[in-house]
C-alpha cells in the first residue's frame, strides 16, 4: 500500500502490519522529540564554533585557521564523504546486487594513506547527498521530494555560511558520532530479524518478488556472485578490473584531489595531525559495508516484493520509479523495524549524513569559486568581498542542486551509488590525471594539462550526456543507447579515459617549453624538500594587499543595531587585525608549510598506517 507525492511513494509501516491499515509518520512525541534535540545541539555546536573561529578572514572561513587536530580531522573526512547518498545507496545497490558495492570503501583504506603520506604534504609546502535524504524524508514524512530538498538545503547552508570551515567540521564530528550510533542499532535491529549472519548469506539467495512477470530469471533472482567482491571481468556488473584499476582513478580524484577532502586536511596543526586523521578516516570507512550494504541486503530478505521489485507497474505503485524501488532499501528497514524514538534517531543520522555531505561541498565549493574564479575577475577584490562572493555562490548551489533531482531518480537503473560513481568515472579522470602527473612528473606544464582537460572532459560529458537522453534502462526495460558509446562498463571507461588524458598531457607537454625548477620549488615530489625561493608564474592581487580602507583615517560611522547583527551573522563585522612585520609575516609562513614531525607520532601514525593497510588487504581477501 501506497500513497503517491510527485513521483515518491509513502510506505506503509510494513508488510507484517500492513494489515491495520496505519501509515508511518513521526508523528509521535519519541521520534519529534528526538529530532528536535539534534537540532538543537547541532545548531548550538555550530554556534560555538562560530564564535569560537575567526570567520572574518579568508583563513579564518576556509581554513580554520590552521587550528584542527586528529580526531577531529577524521571524524570529518568520514562525515563528509559519507552522506545519505551512502545509506540509501550503498544499501540499495547491495539489495539489488550484494556486496561488491561495499568494495568501494574499501579500497579508500589504500588511497586514504596516499592522501596523508603524499599528496598533502606537497599540497602544505606549496602553500596552497541531497536527493537521498529527500528520499528518506519522504518516506518517513510523506513530504513532498521538493519541499524536503529545499528545506534540508536551506537548514544546511544557514550553518556553511555563517560559520565557515571550523563549524562545518567540529558538526561533522558530532554527526559522526550521531551516524555510528543509529546505524549500529539498526544493523543490531536487522540481523535480529533474519536470525543472524549465517542465515542472512542463506535468505539472500532466496530473495524474490512475488511477481515475476515475463522477464528472465536474472532481473529478479540475486547474483550468483552475490557474496564476492571481484566479479568476472567481461560479464560481471561490477568487472574487478575495474574495481581495481577504475575505482582507484575515481578514490584518488576524490580523496587525494578534491577541494572537499584535501581542505579539511589543510586545517590541521601539523602533519601528523593529518595523518591521523587520514587513518582515523580510514578505520571508520571499515563499517559501511556492515552498516549499510548488509542492512540494505537484508531489507530485500524482509521486503522482497518491494525491494526486489521487477515489473515497471508494481515498482511504480511502490516507490514512484518504474526501473526498481532497491532505493528505498534502507528508509524501509528504519520505518518498519525501529520503535519509536529510535526511528527519530535514525532519521537525525540520515539528516546528520546528508547535511554533513551538503556543508562540505558547500564551503569548498564557495572555496574554489571564490579563490580560483572570482579573483580572477575581480583581482583587486578586498577581501570583505572576497567573503561575500563565496556565500552569495553557496546561496546558487542551491538552486542547481534541486534543479538535478529529476536527472538521479532513473539513472542506473534507479541505484543511486552507481549513479554516483558512472558519473565520477566520466568527470574525474582527467582531473586525476592532471593531479598526478603534476606532482610526480615536472616535465608536465601548463598547455599539456590545459588540452588534457578540455579534450578529457568533452569526451567524458559526451558519455554523460548520451546517457541522459536514452536513459541507462534496466534489466526489464533496457536502453536504447548506442553500443558503441554505452557498451563499455563506466568504470573500463574511467581507465581508458584516464590512459587517454595522461597521454594528451604528457604528448602536448613534451612539444611545448618545460616550467623552470625557479618555478616548482616544493610544488612536485622530487622538488618537494627545495629550500629555494619560489617564483610564481601568477600571483593573486589580492594576496597580501593591504585593505586601503582600514589605514585611512576617516571617522567611522555608527552602525545601527540590525546592520550589526547581519554582519555578525555572516561573519564580516569589522575588526582590525594587526599588522605584521616582514620578519613576522616569513615566521607565519614558514608554520603553516612546515611538514616536520615529533619522531614519537611519526612513529605511531606510521604503525597505524601498517596496520590499516594489512587489514584491507584481509578484508579484501577474505571476501574476494
Amino acid at each position: 500500500m501506497s500513497r503517491d507525492y510527485f513521483g515518491f511513494s509513502f510506505i506503509t509501516r510494513s508488510t507484517r502490519n500492513a494489515s491495520n491499515g496505519n501509515t508511518v509518520a513521526l508523528n509521535n512525541p519519541a521520534d519529534i522529540s528526538v529530532i528536535v534535540i539534534y537540532f538543537l545541539v547541532v545548531l548550538a555546536v555550530g554556534i560555538w564554533a562560530m564564535v569560537r573561529t575567526n570567520r572574518s578572514t579568508v583563513g579564518g572561513f576556509f581554513l580554520a585557521g590552521r587550528s584542527m587536530v586528529w580526531w577531529p580531522i577524521g571524524a570529518s573526512l568520514f562525515a563528509s564523504n559519507i552522506g545519505s547518498g551512502h545509506f540509501v545507496g550503498l544499501a540499495g545497490s547491495g539489495a539489488a546486487a550484494g556486496i561488491a558495492t561495499g568494495g568501494f570503501e574499501w579500497n579508500v583504506l589504500i588511497v586514504i594513506v596516499l592522501l596523508g603520506w603524499i599528496f598533502v604534504p606537497i599540497y602544505i609546502k606549496a602553500g596552497t547527498d541531497m536527493f537521498s535524504g529527500a528520499i528518506f524524508i519522504n518516506q518517513a514524512l510523506g513530504l513532498n521530494i521538493y519541499v524536503a530538498v529545499i528545506a534540508l538545503l536551506l537548514i544546511t547552508a544557514v550553518y556553511t555560511v555563517t560559520g565557515g570551515l571550523a563549524a562545518v567540521i567540529y558538526t561533522d564530528t558530532l554527526q559522526t558520532f550521531i551516524m555510528l550510533i543509529g546505524s549500529f542499532i539498526l544493523m543490531g535491529f536487522a540481523f535480529n530479524e533474519v536470525g543472524g549472519y549465517a542465515r542472512f548469506e542463506e535468505l539472500y539467495m532466496q530473495a524474490v518478488p512475488t511477481i515475476k512477470g515475463n522477464f528472465s530469471a536474472e532481473c529478479f533472482e540475486p547474483r550468483p556472485d552475490s557474496f564476492h567482491l571481484f566479479r568476472d571481468p567481461v560479464t560481471g556488473d561490477l568487472p574487478w578490473p575495474g574495481m581495481v584499476f577504475g575505482l582507484t582513478i575515481q578514490a584518488i580524484w576524490y580523496f587525494c584531489n578534491d577541494q572537499v577532502i584535501v581542505q579539511r586536511c589543510l586545517s590541521a596543526k601539523n602533519l601528523s595531525h593529518v595523518k591521523g586523521g587520514c587513518v582515523l578516516c580510514g578505520y571508520l570507512k571499515l563499517l559501511p559495508m556492515f552498516l549499510m550494504v548488509f542492512p540494505g541486503m537484508i531489507s530485500r530478505i524482509l521486503y522482497p516484493d518491494v525491494v526486489a521489485c521487477v515489473d515497471p507497474e508494481e515498482c511504480q505503485s511502490y516507490c514512484g520509479s518504474s526501473v526498481g524501488c532497491s532505493n528505498i532499501a534502507y528508509p524501509k528497514l528504519v520505518v518498519d523495524l525501529m520503535p519509536n524514538g529510535l526511528r527519530g534517531l535514525m532519521l537525525s543520522v540520515m539528516l546528520a549524513s546528508l547535511m554533513s555531505s551538503l556543508t562540505s561541498i558547500f564551503n569548498s565549493a564557495s572555496t574554489l569559486f571564490t579563490m580560483d574564479m572570482y579573483t580572477k575577475i575581480r583581482p583587486r577584490a578586498k577581501e570583505r568581498e572576497l567573503m561575500i562572493a563565496g556565500r552569495l555562490f553557496t546561496l546558487g548551489l542551491i538552486g542547481v542542486s534541486i534543479a538535478w533531482i529529476p536527472v538521479v531518480q532513473t539513472a542506473q537503473s534507479g541505484q543511486l551509488f552507481d549513479y554516483a560513481q558512472s558519473i565520477t568515472s566520466y568527470l574525474a579522470p582527467p582531473i586525476a590525471a592532471v593531479f598526478i602527473l603534476a606532482i610526480f612528473c615536472k616535465r608536465v606544464n601548463e598547455p599539456g594539462a590545459f588540452y588534457g582537460l578540455m579534450i578529457g572532459l568533452p569526451i567524458g560529458l559526451s558519455r554523460m550526456i548520451t546517457e541522459f537522453v536514452y536513459g541507462t534502462g534496466s534489466c526489464a526495460n533496457p536502453s536504447d543507447c548506442p553500443t558503441i558509446i554505452c557498451g563499455v562498463h563506466y568504470l573500463y571507461f574511467g581507465i581508458i579515459l584516464f590512459v587517454l588524458s595522461c597521454i594528451i598531457i604528457i604528448g602536448i607537454s613534451l612539444m611545448t617549453k618545460p616550467i623552470e625548477d625557479k618555478h616548482l620549488h616544493r610544488l612536485c615530489w622530487s622538488l618537494r624538500n627545495s629550500t629555494e625561493e619560489r617564483v610564481d608564474l601568477e600571483k593573486d592581487d589580492w594576496v597580501g594587499r593591504e585593505d586601503n580602507s582600514i589605514n585611512e583615517k576617516e571617522p567611522k560611522k555608527e552602525q545601527g543595531f540590525c546592520k550589526k547583527a547581519l554582519l555578525c551573522f555572516c561573519g564580516l563585522e569589522e575588526s582590525e587585525a594587526p599588522k605584521l612585520s616582514p620578519e613576522e609575516e616569513a615566521e607565519l609562513k614558514k608554520q603553516l608549510t612546515d611538514t616536520t614531525e615529533a619522531p614519537l607520532w611519526r612513529k605511531v601514525v606510521n604503525t597505524n598506517a601498517i596496520i590499516l593497510l594489512s587489514v584491507a588487504m584481509f578484508c579484501h581477501g577474505f571476501y574476494a
